[in-house]
């Protein structure tokens, strides 16, 4: 393991003008993964059995992930990557393309500016940021810099998705004016924790809570946990709903709604978590709504399982957690992510066509893209700009919940026009030092 070092080489050509990255030896594909203890080994897995990728960084402010996980990889490809703490080495080596980021939402739109700063490609998980600021910031520096930037909702690869929304644009279906998008399940409460004095051994914290406030180490606000904290996250409508909102937006056509209001709260849990168990959204569009439902606590809502994922089974579909609802003028859709499929009926309720999911490859299809479009130099199939568009959303919902207001969006700046506490909200009030998402 490598210790944190000055980081000055990659910017320093950036600012120069000079190209900092070339496809390495062989025509492979160079890529630093940040972030690898749940999505990002599942996406280093993935990039593991590409013969045309190598795998040189794994990097984690957690050095107690390194051993096992290296070791996963080199059962795959022979491949050893070197494990750093510090992000900054992937954006020094010339030799790097790309960066897959699966951090902490916090750290999402600082990690990737910097990245297209020294001149890398971008995979980002989903949300693209912590704010609607950061993420406006994300799409500038990709386009600024030229830079391939890929949002991990991976819906946007899948077959059947596209399917679906071929049907819906269709006149058969009629014009579109309501949906609703449902995120309903049951999580665990996270309990109550202690601040511990000093974070275990191996743990860089520093270098984990990165632009947000200092504060002792917490278990709570520390691994998965971190979801549920406004200072790192939004809650599940950022972590898991912001799928289905994206599948919706897409679908609907939209950009940026007018008004947006929501309700909810922390109904059930009385854990350590901040972000509401219960929320609902409704994005007021011209000539058309969406509504957004969530419930956290709810054992009877579940996800598609991921043993009907590749099977022509179908949900059922009161009790499909994840569902979109797409009401036409003549017909209207049960859509389910992640391999659930879609049904559509008619008039008189009557089924006129099942479609199943067949979600396996979508994960390799849309890892697929990425590397394709590092090559092309293509947009691809979940740019930046349509993430942005979709977080967006689950961000003004989480800022109608926190300020109880109904909000009034300007599209052309995506601004609040009405409320200051909720203008406070689009970004973050302080970065800390030297953590700074730049302003232009």
């Amino acid at each position: 393991m490598i210790t944190r070092r000055t980081f000055m080489s990659a910017t320093a050509l950036s600012a120069l003008g000079l190209s900092t990255n070339v496809l390495g030896a062989n025509n492979r594909v160079v890529v630093g993964v940040m972030g690898i203890r749940d999505r990002g080994m599942d996406l280093a897995m993935e990039l593991a059995k590409r013969n045309d990728v190598e795998l040189r960084y794994f990097v984690d402010p957690d050095s107690r992930l390194f051993p096992k996980r290296v070791n996963a990889i080199e059962k795959i490809s022979g491949q050893r990557p070197t494990c750093v703490q510090d992000f900054r080495y992937i954006l020094d080596d010339p030799e790097v393309d790309a960066v897959v980021m699966a951090t902490p939402d916090h750290w999402h739109a600082l990690g990737t500016i910097l990245a297209c700063q020294a001149e890398k490609d971008v995979y980002v998980e989903k949300p693209t940021s912590h704010s609607i600021w950061e993420s406006r910031k994300m799409v500038e520096a990709a386009r600024h810099y030229k830079r391939v930037v890929q949002v991990g909702t991976q819906n946007r690869s899948a077959q059947y998705c596209k399917q679906a929304l071929e049907y819906i644009r269709s006149t058969q279906f009629g014009d579109i004016h309501f949906m609703r998008v449902l995120n309903c399940k049951k999580r665990e409460s996270i309990g109550r924790e202690p601040n511990m004095t000093q974070p275990p051994k191996g743990v860089d914290y520093h270098m984990w809570l990165g632009p947000a406030p200092k504060r002792p180490f917490n278990k709570n606000h520390f691994h998965y946990n971190w979801h549920w904290f406004w200072e790192y996250s939004g809650g599940d409508i950022v972590n898991d709903a912001i799928h289905q909102i994206d599948i919706a937006r897409w679908m609907s056509g939209q950009k940026s709604p007018k008004l947006v209001s929501a309700g909810g709260g922390k109904h059930v849990f009385t854990d350590d978590s901040e972000t509401p168990d219960t929320q609902t959204v409704n994005w007021e569009f011209d000539n058309m709504t969406i509504a957004f439902e969530q419930t956290l606590w709810t054992p009877y809502m579940r996800k598609t399982p991921m043993d009907m994922r590749d099977t022509d089974k179908l949900p059922h579909w009161p009790f499909s957690g994840t569902r979109i609802e797409v009401f036409g003028t003549k017909e209207m859709m049960y859509f389910s992510r992640f391999g659930g499929g879609w049904q559509v009926f008619n008039a008189e309720g009557q089924s006129l066509k099942i479609q199943p999911g067949r979600f396996s490859n979508s994960n390799t299809a849309h890892m697929e893209n990425f590397i394709d479009c590092i090559r092309t130099r293509k947009r691809p199939n979940a740019d930046i700009e349509d993430g942005h568009l979709s977080t967006t959303l689950a961000h003004y919902g989480n800022i109608a919940y926190r300020t109880k207001q109904t909000l009034k969006i300007d599209p052309i700046t995506e601004g609040i026009s009405n409320h200051e506490a909720a203008k406070s909200l689009i970004k973050r009030k302080n970065y800390r030092s030297p953590w700074t998402v730049p302003k232009i």
